[in-house]
């Protein structure tokens, strides 16, 4: 599936006349926590992933990792499980696999739950289901400017998956089709007739997935719930976490949080020293 472009177009338009006219775009690179909050081991893919450990790594059960992103990068992130790679970084997995390779150079195989970003002066982020999904994930911008709304679902679908979409490993069910990947009409895939906003309506199956996760896209056309804009952020995502859970992230060489105002308890200022030193160890 391509990015949003009706939306993203617009965007990367500005840049070009930001550049051309030597405006200033930004004053720094995002930083990007990384969290797995899974009760299995996952392998984050990231696409393009040249700022991003080439693109793919091993994430186990509470471990997190940082990265910076230059303003500019238009790109995603996305988890993907059951994998088991060799010393060489070749193998295979359940769910977002791109390939045979633990480092991503195209986007993950559907179904996959989707983080996207354009960085720019106004930055743009979204979850995006219109592939299908495989796991829980939430974005939390963090000291941005503007409406900096948390993204997300942190609900799971695969426990609410309609049959005719579900995918199943051993029995389980590991993630959950589209209805366009499963049925391929104009209608479910947005095309045709139905390829614009007007006559793209929110369908059974979309409808489904939007009551599970209603911060993240669940059809092509789902803009007014789904993209969030924030200025001068950092970002956030964090996999199987729930969207009311504190986060933090360095930035400055200090740490930051999203938590509430006032006191911390005991118990608050002790996570926090917790997740400062697993970010200190994961940063790279």
């Amino acid at each position: 599936m391509a990015f949003h472009t009706h939306v993203l177009l617009p965007v990367l338009w500005v840049l070009v006349i930001m550049i051309s006219s030597g405006a200033k775009v930004s004053e720094s690179a995002r930083i990007f926590t990384i969290i797995n909050n899974c009760k299995e081991t996952i392998w984050p893919g990231v696409t393009p992933g040249a700022s991003f450990n080439g693109g793919g790594f091993e994430l186990k059960q509470g471990q997190s990792v940082v990265f910076k992103a230059p303003v500019g990068w238009v790109g995603r992130i996305w988890g993907r499980t059951g994998c088991n790679f060799d010393k060489n970084g070749k193998g295979s997995c359940q769910t977002g696999a791109c390939g045979s390779s633990l480092k991503c150079t195209a986007s993950g195989k559907p179904p996959a739950s989707l983080a996207e970003f354009t960085l720019a002066a106004l930055d743009y982020y979204d979850v995006s289901l219109v592939d299908g999904f495989n796991l829980p994930v939430v974005i939390t911008p963090l000291h941005g400017s503007g409406n900096c709304s948390i993204a997300g679902c942190d609900g799971d679908l695969r426990t609410e998956c309609p049959s005719e979409l579900a995918v199943k490993a051993n029995g389980k069910v590991v993630s959950c089709r589209s209805a366009c990947d499963v049925f391929n009409t104009d209608e479910y895939c947005c095309r045709g007739v139905f390829g614009n906003p007007v006559t793209c309506q929110p369908t059974y199956y979309s409808k489904k997935f939007k009551a599970v996760c209603p911060t993240a896209y669940s059809y092509a056309y789902d803009d007014p719930t789904s993209i969030f804009t924030c200025s001068g952020t950092d970002y956030v995502v964090a996999f199987c976490s729930s969207r009311n859970q504190p986060v933090c992230t360095y930035h400055n060489n200090r740490l930051v949080c999203n938590e509430s105002k006032g006191s911390k308890s005991s118990d608050e200022r002790w996570w926090s020293l917790i997740l400062a030193s697993m970010l200190a160890v994961n940063y790279l």
